[in-house]
């Protein structure tokens, strides 16, 4: 017992300082990025001619935004409002809470590279293509046209772009150290406490149905990737395969229900039932290809 609780202690030192010092520098750089890139110039960019450019514009955008939907939606809203081609809005939306830069490295540094490529790759896919299928839908027609209110990321800022940039790491850490803090606590407490017999035996599975359960239980357990991601670096640990663990996590953090809310307060029913649908099946797609190639 005494080298559980050991450890448990040592793991979750380790674990959290990693993380902090992490989320303060890929913060920091994201906020030096995001000086340089206005909304403006993102609403030029997105309406170009060129649809495929605009669609692949629209992901990257989306990967440089903030770690929040809060944040997120009433950018999205800002677009719309102003007549921004709807597909490369929608890869925007899609690649904004799945493909922050503090995810990609949080999930290099905890499950290996091969996974944080793969899910890179993959999403950056699926964002375009769901762009795609979902102005080949029409699901223009189900946006209600309101603006929902935010802070986003393109306030007005006084003072250098260093001193900006570590006001906005600090603001960004502020609020998600609770999660980290859970986060991290209950990861080592698996690591030092959970057999990995328990793991292997009821959460192991690397076939559709696990991939598909994890996808379901991601959505309403509304775990941050935060809190998500360490977690999950030692179920795999344990025994589950890395492809339920990304499933879990895709599901948690690409439609999680405070998302889903504010996202019926700008569309129609049958967009929010579509966009639920669409990060469920790259949820199962990407754990199925992660489970194939690693």
């Amino acid at each position: 017992m005494l080298d559980s609780i050991i450890e448990f202690l040592k793991t979750f030192l380790i674990l959290f300082f990693e993380l902090l010092l992490l989320f303060i520098i890929v913060s920091f750089i994201v906020s030096l990025i995001q000086q340089v890139v206005s909304e403006e110039k993102i609403k030029r960019l997105l309406s170009k001619s060129n649809q495929t450019i605009s669609y692949m514009l629209g992901m990257v955008f989306g990967a440089m935004t903030p770690f929040c939907s809060c944040s997120t939606i009433p950018i999205l809203a800002g677009l719309l409002n102003s007549k921004v081609p709807f597909g490369p809005a929608m890869s925007f939306l899609i690649a904004s809470p799945l493909m922050n830069p503090l995810m990609i490295f949080m999930l290099w540094a905890l499950l290996g590279w091969k996974v944080a490529v793969v899910y890179f790759v993959v999403l950056a896919i699926f964002s375009i293509l769901t762009g795609l299928v979902f102005s080949k839908m029409n699901l223009s027609e189900s946006y209600k046209g309101v603006n929902v209110k935010g802070d986003g990321f393109f306030a007005n800022k006084t003072g250098s772009r260093f001193k900006q940039a570590l006001n906005d790491a600090w603001a960004f850490l502020y609020p998600m150290l609770p999660y980290l803090f859970i986060g991290v606590f209950i990861g080592a407490f698996i690591y030092g406490f959970v057999p990995e017999t328990f793991i292997t035996k009821y959460a192991s599975g690397d076939g559709i149905i696990s991939v598909f359960i994890a996808s379901v239980v991601g959505i309403p357990m509304y775990i941050r990737p935060e809190t998500m991601l360490p977690i999950a670096e030692a179920l795999a640990s344990k025994g589950m395969s890395l492809g339920t663990v990304v499933a879990l996590i895709i599901g948690g953090a690409g439609a999680s229900i405070p998302e889903v809310v504010l996202l019926s307060k700008l569309f129609k029913k049958k967009f929010v039932i579509s966009f639920v649908i669409a990060i469920l099946v790259v949820a199962i797609a990407t754990g199925l290809i992660v489970n194939m190639i690693i």
